[in-house]
């Protein structure tokens, strides 16, 4: 049998580890459509975090000890650029700043983004297509109470996700057009998976990409989404403390809300078990699993729960 389509909708950590336990399995063809509006210029370079963690990811490279960056990584560059007087409180590694430096040559030559990100994956071994939602810049910007508007990476890296939010916002999303390859993947797909990724600002500013949401709501595949939260809290992120400040729930109910009307079913961990009604209410069917993903072995258990839930006969579902 050929190997099932698979489209992810993914960012950060959790994006990541739910890809890399997709891709563990031979009967998946699976494409990533990963979240852009963290990208941001340093140091004249342009950086794009989760499409970057995507492909250390997926290639056995990233340096799992933080779930970002490179394995093996030097900071001489960052030294030096420190020594010079330049901020440097984005960690940026030699090996990750040659990424950026050949990203930022392309751009400046015209190549298209959805390019430069499928070359680079390839020149990685990755075997699964990273797709980009948007050739176009579209970032995520977040108001404080103190009436400041940050960008993501000045929110989460230099401020160290300290300030209570009071507003999202994503610059250029209006105007920003979708890709044809992520349209094609989202229609092509057997399965439409939404990665346990923070809703509001790895998975909305893919979503809110005009065309996006309403490919994903006319593909015919189911759709599957999976919690961020485990009893109230994030493994890793802000995600709780972004949905709390902006009064939404910040638990698997407040997911189920944000997903009503996509998601078909929601994958939520044992101890939300009292959520399963309220969930079920707002639409999507709840599941229970054990949805944290410590080791390489827990990423493909939870990927294949997923796959059977979605291709497993119904009698043997029941």
């Amino acid at each position: 049998m050929s190997p099932r389509k698979v489209c992810l909708l993914a960012g950060g950590v959790g994006g990541a580890k739910m890809a890399e336990g997709l891709a563990a399995h031979d009967d998946v063809a699976l494409s990533v459509i990963g979240n852009v509006a963290d990208d941001e210029s340093f140091h004249g370079l342009w950086v794009s975090p989760d499409i970057d963690t995507l492909t250390y990811s997926l290639a056995g490279r990233i340096d799992r000890s933080q779930g970002w960056g490179v394995a093996d990584e030097g900071h001489r560059a960052l030294e030096t650029l420190n020594l010079l007087g330049a901020e440097t409180w984005m960690s940026l590694g030699d090996r990750d700043f040659g990424l950026h430096i050949h990203r930022t040559m392309r751009r400046a030559k015209g190549d298209r983004p959805s390019d430069i990100a499928r070359d680079v994956a390839r020149a990685f071994g990755v075997t699964s297509d990273i797709l980009l939602p948007t050739d176009d810049v579209v970032q995520t910007r977040l108001r404080t109470t103190d009436g400041r508007w940050l960008s993501f990476q000045e929110y989460f890296v230099r401020e160290r996700c300290a300030p209570e939010i009071r507003d999202i916002a994503f610059s250029g999303l209006d105007m920003a057009r979708p890709t044809p390859e992520a349209l094609a993947a989202i229609a092509s797909a057997e399965l439409i998976v939404v990665a346990p990724s923070n809703p509001l600002v790895s998975i909305a500013p893919i979503l809110g990409i005009p065309g996006i949401n309403e490919a994903l709501r006319a593909a015919a595949a189911p759709k599957i989404a999976v919690s961020p939260f485990i009893d109230g809290k994030v493994v890793k992120g802000p995600a709780d403390r972004m949905m709390a400040a902006l009064g939404l729930r910040a638990d698997a109910l407040g997911v189920a809300r944000r997903y009503r009307g996509l998601a078909d079913r929601l994958v939520i961990d044992h101890a939300d078990a009292g959520l399963k009604a309220g969930i079920a209410a707002e639409g999507p069917a709840p599941h229970c699993s054990d949805i944290l993903m410590k080791s390489q072995a827990d990423k493909a258990r939870l990927a294949r729960e997923i796959l059977d839930l979605a291709f497993a006969p119904a009698e043997a579902m029941a």
